[in-house]
Parts: structure tokens; sequence; C-alpha cells
């Protein structure tokens, strides 16, 4: 499938790296493509550089992964995101990683949904860190990519992206599970940024036969 990432910073660079590594083509969109062309160029000819708006154009799946603050201008973009699929791998921080902005009654995702209009939106890549999305490699298993989205066939997609680059995806459903997805990234940033872990961990899911 078509792939287009909104922002080439850690996480948006982790994600088409591993994409690109595995066969992928990815377009990054950006506002100033000038300042990010030796950067993506570095990632092989599988990587290119574009505005915003070509990206989006691009592309059948569409990630972003950008600050939150910045969904609304993008969401609004479009007109009509006619059925395509938008992964949101953002979280609403709060200054200083103190928490989250909105939560208990809604998310960020469901928050972009109601502005993207015409678009299929899945939560996924928000839970873990820019190094595990760059390399998902651990001695006891697979990292847990949980993942959230009304449309069945777009969670899919997404489920089979995480998959391809090393995550065990997990399917959580609605797009209201965003309401769980988003302060469950905040245990693995407390414990990486606050409780002294560091980066170099991952949530895997335990299952019993």
């Amino acid at each position: 499938m078509s792939i287009s990432i909104i922002g080439a910073g850690n996480v948006g660079m982790a994600l088409g790296s591993a994409f690109t590594r595995r066969g992928e083509s990815v377009v990054f969109g950006v506002p100033d493509p000038d300042k990010y062309r030796e950067s993506v160029s570095a990632l092989g000819n599988g990587a290119s550089v574009a505005s915003t708006a070509q990206a989006i154009a691009a592309s059948d799946v569409v990630i972003l992964a950008v600050p939150y603050a910045a969904l609304p201008t993008i969401a609004q973009s479009v007109p009509d995101w006619q059925g395509k699929i938008l992964v949101d791998a953002t979280n609403p921080l709060a200054p200083g990683l103190s928490g989250l902005v909105l939560g208990t009654s809604t998310s960020g995702a469901e928050e972009l949904a109601k502005q993207a209009r015409g678009a299929r939106v899945v939560k996924a890549f928000n839970t873990t860190g820019a190094e595990n999305m760059a390399d998902t490699l651990y001695p006891d298993g697979a990292p847990m990519m949980p993942l959230c989205g009304d449309d069945a066939d777009a969670r899919q997609r997404v489920a089979t992206l995480a998959t391809l680059v090393g995550f065990d995806a997990v399917d959580m459903g609605p797009l209201m599970a965003a309401r769980y997805l988003e302060p469950f990234a905040m245990t693995w940033i407390h414990l990486a940024l606050k409780q002294g872990y560091g980066r170099k961990f991952a949530f895997g899911m335990l299952r019993r036969s």
C-alpha cells in the first residue's frame, strides 16, 4: 500500500526507516521539503519528500507524526479525505510531559476524526518511543502495538503495517479505545523519562494457549 508520513521528526523518520528497509515506498510531507531532502535521501530510493499537501495526495495511508497541536490545520486542509486512512500517531501531551490535555470522555484521535471529513482514522504508533519503531527486535518477543479505529478494513491495513515492521499488532476495536491508548502512551513516557528506565524497553502481550 502507498504510505505518506506527515512530519520528519523522530517518530516520522523512525517509521519511514522501518518501512523502507522492508521494501515499502514512503513519501514524507513537510512544510519545507528542501530542509529535509538530505536526511530523507539517506533512507534510500524508497523515500522521497514533498510538501504536506503533495504527500497527502500521493498515498492511501497517511500517518500523522507531528505535534498534536498541528492536527486541526492538517485535518481541515483537505475538504474531503475520500476514504483515505489517516493514522494518528500523536498524543495530546500537556506542557512538560505533565499529562494529557484531554481524555476520559474523548481523545485526540476522536477529535481528529471530527475534523478530518471523510477520513478513516486509526490510532496507532503512539504508545512507544521512536527507537522501538526504528528497531522492534527484542530477545523475548515482539513489542505490542495496540491500534483502534471505527473502520475494520482500515484497522486491518494498519495492523498489517505494524506487523510488517515487527510489532505484535493488537486490535482494540472502535476509535473510542483511543481514550485508553493515549494515557497508555503516558505510561511509557513516564517510565522512560521520569522514572529513569531510559528508552530501551517496550511493552509486550503475554498469551496463554
